[in-house]
């Protein structure tokens, strides 16, 4: 993942601590869903076939470009059990 990525340049500019927060919780998620993947070999792709989602949604999960839901968090934790 980039550091330079959306959210990073976003919460720079606007500084506000709740927000952070969040964004990075939902950094961290997209962090631990990437290294999940490499341990399983398993590629983005295959964890958009898993989740019947569109794989540029997980490309912007992973990128950190939107977030994840609550729903999706349970979804991905599913997949991966």
């Amino acid at each position: 993942m980039e550091e330079n990525d959306f959210v990073s340049i976003w919460l720079e500019e606007s500084g506000n601590p709740a927000i952070e927060e969040l964004a990075q919780l939902n950094l961290d998620v997209a962090r631990k869903t990437e290294k999940i993947l490499a341990e399983q070999g398993l590629s983005p792709n295959d964890l958009a076939i898993s989740l019947d989602i569109n794989p540029d949604e997980i490309n912007r999960w992973l990128t950190g470009r939107h977030t994840f839901s609550a729903k999706i968090i349970k979804e991905i934790a599913d997949t991966f059990a």
